[in-house]
């Protein structure tokens, strides 16, 4: 996006991976939905300005699968600590706003009213403000509901379809949250370039739950074509005959894929099954698909002899699908991670570790061959309010004030 068709001022040209450089963003959120969808916009330059309590963000002093949510999508903030319940706390925290390109929010419907920060009464003043407001459910009968990823996982078919018949099952990570945060960036982006042509902002919104059914849109739509209900992904009908995971030599797991005919071909040449592919019932895929249940235990049987990493630097030498199962912790090991610099250090503003470094993924993309690096650290709560503050105008006195008072930290 150029410094015009966002419709910034005054701004310098901003760097080919830094194109959000001059943008403003004001971010009152928690948690991880609210945080991704400003650490997106941080990551691409812009400078994104996070309103926490006078205590910080609760989300700072999580535990177990909590402690990485605050390091993992805080980076490249600034981070104010304002008490809205305070007259002179809602007052700065409006004034931050109205100086803001894009305010993003995720509390609860009609929070963000009773303090003057929500969309209607800051458009009324600055029209051009695109504010983007991150919640569990759209507008509709359910809006009103308290959601979680979790919630709308088994509400809306991702569990049922993760899991094993009977036993539904969450995906592995904050998979609604964080795509739901990235949508909300998205929406940002085309309400900034519209921005750019019309002059005036607009109310981005999005869902957790509608983000899930946008994800289990494909079974839905089978069921449309075909009449017949999606499976669980544990006992579906693959569309592929060799499509699994195998338990080889000591008991290690690969997954190994042949998804076409050519590769069929290559991988019984390979391995001199030429029993397998000169069976005449196994000469498509589709064909394949059908004999599954004589087929697989005859490949399980004799793959097992080999150990995952032959079988891995076998299947790469012949261009054919493969994985090793890794755990998440591995990954900071992983030599294309390593050598592509898909990983990078930040330093750790709270808990028993603050101080040390830790090291975080980045954004999935490049731009201009780059990645999208941290160029700020995880903020401490309030570590930036002085500044903030005296650039909206405050004296040093009005800022003493206001911390006297607890409206600011």
């Amino acid at each position: 996006m150029t410094v015009a068709a966002s419709g910034l001022k005054g701004a310098a040209t901003p760097l080919p991976h830094q194109p959000l450089a001059g943008l403003r963003v004001v971010e009152f959120s928690h948690m991880v939905m609210g945080p991704t969808c400003g650490m997106v916009l941080a990551d691409m330059g812009a400078e994104v300005i996070k309103v926490e309590p006078i205590d910080g963000d609760r989300t700072r002093h999580l535990l177990g699968a909590g402690a990485g949510f605050f390091p993992m999508f805080n980076r490249n903030k600034k981070s104010i600590a304002i008490d809205l319940h305070t007259p002179e706390g809602a007052a700065a925290a409006r004034k931050l706003a109205l100086s803001a390109d894009v305010v993003a929010e995720n509390f609860k419907p009609g929070t963000m009213r009773k303090y003057g920060l929500d969309y209607a009464s800051l458009s009324a003043v600055n029209d051009r403000i695109i504010y983007v407001s991150l919640k569990g459910f759209l507008p509709g009968p359910y809006e009103h509901r308290t959601a979680l990823d979790e919630v709308v996982q088994m509400m809306g078919g991702l569990a049922y379809m993760t899991g094993r018949p009977g036993d539904p099952l969450r995906a592995g990570t904050s998979v609604n949250d964080i795509m739901g945060g990235m949508f909300g960036a998205i929406g940002a982006l085309g309400a900034l370039i519209q921005r750019g042509i019309s002059g005036k902002g607009q109310e981005v919104q999005s869902a957790l739950f509608e983000n899930n059914v946008f994800l289990v849109g494909q079974h839905m739509l089978q069921y449309a074509i075909t009449g017949t209900p999606a499976a669980p992904m544990p006992d579906r009908i693959s569309a592929w005959a060799v499509y699994d995971v195998f338990t080889v030599k000591d008991g290690e797991q690969i997954f190994l894929a042949a998804v076409s005919d050519a590769q069929w071909k290559t991988f019984c040449t390979a391995f001199g099954f030429a029993d397998l592919l000169a069976d005449p019932g196994l000469s498509t895929n589709n064909q394949r698909v059908m004999a599954r249940e004589r087929m697989m235990p005859l490949l399980r049987e004799r793959l097992a002899a080999f150990s995952a990493d032959a079988l891995g630097t076998r299947f790469e030498q012949l261009g054919l699908p493969y994985a090793p199962i890794r755990k998440p912790e591995e990954l900071y090991q992983d030599p294309h991670l390593r050598q592509t610099g898909g990983l990078a250090d930040i330093t750790l503003p709270d808990g028993a570790r603050a101080g040390q470094t830790a090291g975080t993924t980045l954004l999935p993309f490049t731009m201009d061959g780059q990645r999208l690096g941290v160029r700020v650290q995880p903020p401490k709560a309030g570590e930036h309010s002085q500044a903030l503050l005296a650039q909206l105008g405050y004296s040093a006195d009005e800022i003493a004030s206001l911390r006297a008072a607890h409206a600011v930290a």
